[in-house]
């Protein structure tokens, strides 16, 4: 009985040990998290915030867009199983992370966004609708970050910029 109790204990103990933690970010998001929580009701129609433990914590059942769980400090282009446009991409493989200034531009003009970043002209991304206010898409940035607790999700390192 002694050697059960003792057994417990130990892989209690060490339970933390074997738990996969998400690397966190240091940014420190500027906007309005509440307002923040306003203005994703538009973006709810194709995205949805779901943890790696399968909780949705904004949004509903939307697939048309990726999982914006650990958005924040992401490199672009990398949820599993997600079909990005080849423009998207490659802009992760360039370098592209969604720090705030980056996702503030981006959500605001997507397209335009990625032609300038990948000096491609003919570049094009699949996420049609515009942020219209600079504000919105920064309470935005600010309320994805407080549904992560600044995790980064999926678990992967930012590669170096290649430009």
């Amino acid at each position: 009985m002694k050697f059960k109790i003792a057994a417990a204990a130990v892989l209690l103990a060490a339970g933390p040990a074997f738990a996969q933690e998400l690397p966190k970010t240091d940014i420190v998001p500027t906007g309005d998290v509440a307002a923040g929580e306003a203005a994703f009701r538009q973006c709810a129609t194709c995205h949805v915030v779901v943890n790696p433990a399968g909780e949705t914590l904004a949004g509903r059942a939307a697939k048309t867009g990726p999982n914006l769980y650990g958005v924040v400090g992401r490199v672009a282009g990398r949820v599993p199983d997600f079909r990005y446009s080849e423009a998207l991409k490659a802009a992760g493989e360039k370098g592209k992370v969604y720090d705030e200034a980056t996702f503030v531009a981006y959500v605001q003009d997507p397209t335009g966004f990625l032609r300038e970043f990948l000096g491609d002209p003919s570049a094009r991304g699949n996420m049609t609708f515009k942020v219209r206010k600079e504000e919105d898409a920064v309470n935005l940035y600010a309320y994805l970050h407080s549904l992560s607790n600044g995790e980064i999700w999926p678990a992967e390192a930012a590669p170096a910029a290649s430009n």
